[in-house]
């Protein structure tokens, strides 16, 4: 039988270990509570990595000549990371997280994802796919946990890219806001900004968007909306639809993308559309409304098999060419 002096210095030592186990959970919870007091949302100089992963970054290896300094030029541009599950699988997806926000950690710099995940994605158009219903929830509990533990780093999050503009014409809203609303409660961490679907301004008008916007009930819980995404529209024309959209929302803010509208020359075409240029770099604009702008869609990467383009999200050579002249 054990003898009390055996037992009591046991005793001491467990109790030894539950309260450090206690001290390190309070000062998470502490160190967690002072980034959310003191976090601040993008604002113009607001930098963003490259991230290492670019398609444009792997594409310059095998390439030479004008392709290849296109390439790497946009390897070299601050725009955000789409998380697919196509790419970043359940099982994976965390580790990329955890990856770019270390990189953004290192650079003192701030970290910008999509989120390209939901079921039914795109109505089964061009960039179609996206998980199963029982799926969804896990992938994006594995990407908010690894956001979680970076309290000190700003994370700008682009929620789902036209599941909410496209809700109308796939007649599905009531789905997309119980998936929108999964998305929130999950990716919702300390100095993360959330931006919802907001469409552009050559879309739907911004009465019948707003509409969509308060018909998923999750906007008083998110930063606001992002314009423009994967599109062309000029900066002007979504500075305009964005304050438009704001003032019917109660005040929400904007993210505008500008990675491909330096000439918005487009007009209603979205795939491919040619004689196209990169816009302002991130963190170039600011107003009461737009807390900025970034580059979203990398530039050089596909809409679809459109206007002699690869598969949607595959980086083409002759695309990055075009798109970046006269500015590299």
């Amino acid at each position: 039988m054990p003898s009390a002096r055996v037992l009591v210095p046991v005793a001491i030592l467990a109790a030894l270990v539950l309260v450090l186990v206690l001290v390190g959970v309070v000062g998470s919870a502490v160190t967690r509570g002072f980034h959310a007091l003191t976090a601040q949302p993008p604002h113009v100089g607001t930098t963003i990595i490259a991230p290492a992963q670019a398609k444009a970054a792997a594409a310059s290896r095998d390439l030479s000549g004008d392709e290849k300094d296109a390439a790497t030029y946009l390897a070299e541009q601050p725009t955000a990371y789409w998380l697919t599950p196509e790419q970043d699988p359940i099982g994976t997806a965390g580790g990329t997280v955890l990856d770019l926000v270390s990189q953004a950690r290192d650079q003192g710099r701030s970290a910008a994802f999509v989120v390209y995940g939901l079921p039914g994605r795109d109505c089964g158009n061009h960039s179609a796919g996206g998980l199963s219903e029982q799926d969804y929830p896990v992938w994006l509990g594995e990407i908010g946990k690894a956001l979680d533990t970076a309290p000190e780093v700003q994370k700008i999050l682009i929620l789902e890219p036209d599941s909410i503009a496209l809700s109308e014409e796939c007649g599905n809203i009531g789905e997309r806001a119980r998936q929108l609303s999964t998305a929130v409660d999950e990716l919702t961490t300390a100095n993360t900004w959330i931006y919802l679907d907001g469409g552009h301004s050559n879309w739907l008008p911004a009465e019948k968007m707003a509409d969509l916007i308060r018909q998923t009930g999750v906007i008083d819980r998110v930063r606001g909306f992002a314009t423009n995404v994967s599109n062309y529209q000029a900066s002007a024309d979504e500075f305009t639809y964005a304050a438009a959209l704001s003032q019917l929302l109660g005040g929400a803010h904007a993210i505008v993308d500008t990675s491909r509208n330096g000439t918005a020359s487009s007009g209603g075409e979205w795939c491919n559309p040619p004689g196209q240029t990169v816009g302002e770099p991130s963190g170039t604009f600011h107003d009461d409304v737009v807390d900025t702008n970034l580059w979203i869609k990398p530039p050089g990467e596909s809409d679809g098999t459109c206007n002699g383009g690869p598969a949607a999200g595959v980086y083409w050579p002759q695309a990055g060419v075009e798109l970046t002249q006269g500015v590299r």
